[in-house]
């Protein structure tokens, strides 16, 4: 395991007051556009550690949730608190130090076209004035992860889909984030790239135990996440035995920009509710 992300678990415990504390906590939160209702009186808590998995269908509210959790967007109503702080009420100064801690995977990437792999990776580190040799030290390292160390000179345009969400993910961990937000890592990915985004996100988690928020459109995506780990030993994604499922994961679904499930695998899959279960199969 490299040192630097491991040493993840350390850097939380020094910049949170309070590990009882949830790392995200939603409370009656709205938001409309052009006198539309996007999302209405959403509460939820996200603990340290956890991966929260939102699920529901296109237009239910999922990537302004996520847009609200960085304090890219402000409600009309409801609080939103990161690590404490409440960000409806910060400055854009505030803000830029919140965001300083957390990690951001976008759907399409974002990567800078003019820019090589290892300068859009180690972008954060620049505006941080790291060392250039510790950049790009940490840069290969994480590199390393995504198991895209050989294309650290290339640009994204030389890169296909599933490689550019690889690089966006290994930008996102360099900084050693508190918080993760995915913004549907696998949107547009053929199936078998799909599963090797998934099996990063599980990888992420399991070494390094960042809490995390992940948009998904795939119930595959969501299940595999759930049902799966990283075995430091082999350094392979493998089913939890005896068909576990990961204690850490959990479920929110939006639908029509309202809550409709918030809890446990086991919980969703056995849920009663008939919309879920309909939406589910």
């Amino acid at each position: 395991m490299p040192e630097d992300l491991a040493s993840n678990d350390v850097q939380q415990d020094s910049q949170s007051s309070n590990p009882a504390e949830p790392v995200v906590a939603f409370n009656d939160v709205s938001i409309s556009f052009d006198e539309k209702t996007v999302l209405q009186n959403i509460s939820f808590n996200v603990q340290r550690g956890e991966t929260r998995i939102i699920l529901g269908p296109a237009g239910g509210g999922k990537s302004v949730l996520m847009k609200l959790a960085n304090g890219l967007m402000r409600p009309d109503s409801g609080t939103i608190h990161v690590f404490g702080e409440d960000v409806t009420a910060m400055s854009e100064t505030d803000l830029f130090k919140l965001r300083a801690r957390i990690g951001m995977v976008f759907q399409e990437s974002a990567l800078f076209d003019s820019l090589s792999v290892e300068d859009n990776v180690a972008y954060r580190l620049h505006e941080e004035r790291v060392p250039e040799e510790e950049a790009h030290r940490r840069v290969v390292e994480v590199l390393q992860f995504v198991e895209l160390e050989q294309a650290i000179s290339k640009f994204p345009s030389e890169l296909s889909g599933g490689m550019r969400r690889r690089v966006s993910i290994a930008r996102a961990i360099i900084s050693k984030p508190d918080l993760i937000l995915y913004d549907s890592p696998t949107a547009g990915l053929d199936p078998i790239t799909s599963t090797t985004i998934d099996e990063l996100v599980i990888k992420q988690r399991d070494v390094s135990h960042t809490t995390s928020l992940l948009i998904t459109h795939r119930l595959q995506d969501a299940f595999l996440l759930a049902m799966s780990r990283f075995n430091a030993e082999t350094g392979k994604i493998e089913p939890l035995p005896n068909r576990g499922i990961d204690d850490s994961t959990k479920f929110l679904v939006l639908n029509e920009g309202k809550i409709v499930f918030d809890g446990t695998t086991l919980e969703l899959v056995h849920t009663t509710d008939p919309w879920l279960k309909e939406y589910l199969s």
